[in-house]
């Protein structure tokens, strides 16, 4: 019998508004059991920094011109992430951390996915078993380092026994994909990128409003959509080689064509706009992968925007489903944070964590460091 380990998978995503926590029990193969989940909100202080900083950085000179607030950030988000592995208080001696960080520039082509979080100084914070640059090996080996979660997608898929191919959505910042085609083996599991999630919402509501995202779409269903400013918009996305990356950042796209627009008009200009990328990408994804989905699971923050989801519904074929991955006793809120802890669990048991088919690496790759000593 494979011996089962206890991990904490702790993921800041793109939205930086805070730290999922998972805590899960898995043989890091074929079974996990979930045993806690719980949200952290960063105070106002490091959200703002994080946002400031990721404005700032576009380029790899400028990691270099920042590299100070970098290191003030990075230990402010270090020691929150220490007290989030005490406040857990597990009473098992000694989990695995799956410590993700938080990102702020990830560019595949110049091979550099920069995420904030000091695992030595966490090390000597918690004397727990760390693991993390989780992407880095998969960058160095062809691979864009994204998307991370499509061996977790397919475990969800074979122990809630979902119906095959499976296909589960992600909005997040970045809205990600994963089609399961077999549960057996890792050759017909798919995943890329398929656009923008809250990423372009969220930037457009902080900077035209005291909010930080628009919550359940409330701004966007009081707006009205500005048509020729969403076409332009759309002809700009389209005509950009962008649209072929399997992994995408929240830099890959800015808001700067709702200038102009009011707060409620920008937040439903920007809805739709992010609605037709993600439908129109996922309709090309089926039909170059020529496979028939039924239904898919949504999962992420975005699930909650009531107007985007409907957006997406009313772009896609009548005869696709969106379903929420809750339905399946799964909390669309935590999959990603438990995703970094099964991942954790396979790093420490050397098994690989991507493949070429989901982020177009050379070969199945093992990722993530260990520092336990």
């Amino acid at each position: 019998m494979q011996k089962k380990y206890i991990s904490i998978g702790l993921m800041s995503g793109t939205s930086g508004d805070g730290v999922d926590a998972s805590v899960i029990s898995s043989n890091g193969v074929d079974k996990y059991e979930s045993i806690k989940n719980k949200y952290y909100q960063y105070d106002d202080e490091v959200y703002n920094k994080i946002h400031d900083l990721k404005d700032q950085i576009n380029s790899t000179q400028d990691l270099k011109k920042n590299s100070s607030k970098i290191s003030d950030l990075e230990r402010k988000i270090t020691l929150f992430h220490a007290k989030i592995i005490k406040n857990l208080n597990l009473n098992e001696d000694n989990p695995l951390i799956g410590f993700h960080g938080q990102t702020i520039y990830h560019n595949a082509k110049e091979k550099i996915s920069k995420q904030l979080g000091d695992a030595k100084l966490l090390f000597q914070l918690t004397k727990k078993k760390i693991i993390f640059n989780f992407r880095y090996n998969d960058i160095q080996n062809g691979g864009e380092g994204a998307p991370l979660t499509p061996i977790f997608h397919k475990l969800i898929v074979a122990q809630k026994k979902i119906n095959l191919p499976a296909c589960i959505l992600n909005i997040g910042g970045i809205s990600n994909v994963t089609i399961v085609k077999n549960i057996n083996g890792t050759n017909q599991l798919y995943s890329k990128d398929v656009g923008p999630g809250n990423c372009l919402i969220d930037s457009w509501v902080r900077k035209n409003s005291g909010k930080k995202f628009d919550y359940n779409g409330s701004l966007a269903s009081n707006g009205s959509l500005n048509e020729i400013i969403l076409e332009q918009a759309q002809e700009l996305y389209f005509n950009r080689t962008i649209k072929d990356k399997l992994s995408l950042d929240v830099n890959d796209f800015d808001v700067s064509f709702a200038r102009g627009l009011s707060l409620e008009d920008g937040s439903k200009t920007l809805t739709e706009f992010t609605a037709s990328i993600i439908s129109e990408s996922l309709l090309n994804y089926f039909k170059n992968l020529k496979i028939q989905i039924k239904d898919i699971l949504i999962c992420g923050g975005g699930r909650k925007n009531k107007i985007l989801i409907e957006s997406i519904k009313n772009k896609l074929s009548p005869n696709l489903n969106l379903k929420l991955i809750d339905d399946h006793k799964v909390d669309g809120d935590f999959v990603e944070s438990q995703a970094f802890a099964f991942l954790a669990i396979r790093s420490y048991l050397k098994l690989p964590i991507t493949f070429p088919s989901t982020t177009g690496c050379n070969k199945p790759c093992l990722g993530g460091d260990l520092i336990q000593n």
